[in-house]
């Protein structure tokens, strides 16, 4: 069981939640940019919900069913089609062998993940199938996709009942919300201020590395250099530039800006559906806050898996 790539997309990789655990060898998680969406997606189609699926960006591409299948596209939605007849998104579809699924661009957000019931089959590197793109390591042979690509389908020994979803969580991208960073006492109260009441916008130069903000610049009162040390995914690191920086998924391990704010887990998901020109605002809440939402986001997963 396969699926063909006719057309690769932007950037279509394999992704799922990560290969934790070697940050000490500077190697960061990897995994989903969304991965609540990537979850879900699995859920539909009856897997665990860390299997292995493909992650379409902005621009998602055709491909072409060597077999039959069970699939569904969770996260953004795309423009999408099955043999020219209109796909819908958030939902488990049976596709018939030979069927092509042509994925177009996004209508809003960034990223949505074809998920297919079985997984996707590529070898494990270091406790992950997915795809870290900077350093060219897991997925299929380190890279995204390309036109001729063959992708295994995995076994269905291990899926269970698909769930079907009608429920939504309000993810709204234009808030991003984060707490104290672990250099957030080197920034005054008025930098905080300017930089929780203005508006930052995502540079073309953004990647699963780092999210690059311009719009407005920041400045802290003890200067832009630390001496080195680890970086949590999501920190908000601010550069000599004064551009603030939101370290991604591919992020380096370690680094010598000093980090203004971090970015909470349950807003992790938003920021992966962030694309160039988006704009939003921050928005600080206290660690009590922060781990309300990201139990209230895991409660809805348990809620999917319950019915």
């Amino acid at each position: 069981m396969s699926i063909t790539v006719l057309k690769a997309g932007l950037q279509t990789t394999v992704q799922d939640l990560g290969r934790n655990g070697y940050a000490h060898y500077g190697i960061s998680a990897s995994g989903a940019a969304d991965a609540f969406s990537l979850r879900i997606g699995n859920l539909l189609v009856g897997n665990d919900e860390s299997a292995a699926a493909l992650e379409l960006t902005i621009l998602g591409g055709d491909f072409k069913f060597e077999s039959h299948a069970f699939i569904a596209l969770s996260g953004s939605e795309f423009e999408a089609h099955l043999d020219g007849e209109s796909f819908q998104n958030n939902e488990g579809i049976y596709v018939r062998s030979g069927q092509i699924l042509s994925v177009g661009q996004s209508k809003e957000g960034a990223r949505t993940y074809l998920c297919v019931r079985g997984g996707v089959d590529v070898p494990y590197y270091l406790s992950g199938k997915t795809t870290h793109v900077m350093s060219k390591m897991g997925g299929l042979n380190g890279r995204q996709l390309e036109k001729g690509d063959s992708i295994k389908i995995g076994n269905l020994s291990s899926v269970t009942q698909p769930i079907h979803n009608k429920d939504t969580l309000d993810l709204n991208c234009a808030i991003i919300r984060v707490t104290n960073g672990l250099q957030g006492e080197w920034f005054s109260d008025s930098t905080w201020n300017y930089f929780l009441s203005n508006s930052f916008t995502i540079s073309d130069l953004s990647s699963r590395m780092g999210i690059r903000l311009t719009g407005n610049l920041i400045q802290s009162d003890r200067g832009n250099e630390i001496l080195t040390e680890g970086i949590p995914l999501g920190a908000i690191q601010v550069p000599g530039s004064g551009d603030p920086i939101i370290s991604f998924v591919e992020h380096q391990t370690t680094g010598g800006y000093p980090k203004i704010a971090n970015v909470i887990t349950a807003d992790l998901c938003k920021v992966g559906q962030l694309k160039p020109g988006d704009t939003f605002k921050f928005q600080r809440v206290s660690i009590e806050e922060g781990e309300r939402l990201r139990l209230e986001q895991e409660s809805f997963i348990q809620s999917l898996k319950a019915s």
